[in-house]
């Protein structure tokens, strides 16, 4: 059997924050919007790789302190912290770095999950 991961899905309080953090200030490109069973879903990513899904609902089946955090690579983590300073970003963790060919830091979006942005050199 071959499989792939397709996307990771997570319920949030205001999609239009959630928007607003992942593609207005990270970037991620809006590949679709629409509403199923009266709530308002959004699936974000390039063309080609992992999708995030967000649902807007009052009930969050995956919560942040459940300990799961999405991750991203970026090409430079000096130029990633030098835009999230001029967003009002904040780092919550890091810059960590477990060996010499990996460095990363931690932020949080609206709902509070971490969101990891590394850097692979």
């Amino acid at each position: 059997m071959l499989i792939r991961l397709n996307w990771i899905t997570l319920r949030v309080r205001d999609l239009e924050a959630s928007l607003r953090f992942y593609h207005s200030m990270l970037g991620l490109p809006i590949q679709r919007r629409f509403e199923s069973r009266g709530r308002q879903i959004a699936m974000l990513g390039s063309e080609n790789e992992t999708k995030l899904e967000l649902i807007e609902g009052s009930e969050p089946l995956l919560k942040p302190e459940a300990g799961v955090s999405i991750g991203y690579e970026v090409r430079s983590l000096d130029e990633a912290m030098e835009q999230l300073a001029a967003l009002g970003i904040p780092i919550a963790r890091g810059p960590v770095q477990p060996n010499p060919h990996l460095r990363f830091i931690y932020i949080t979006d609206p709902d509070g999950f971490e969101v990891q942005l590394a850097e692979h050199t």
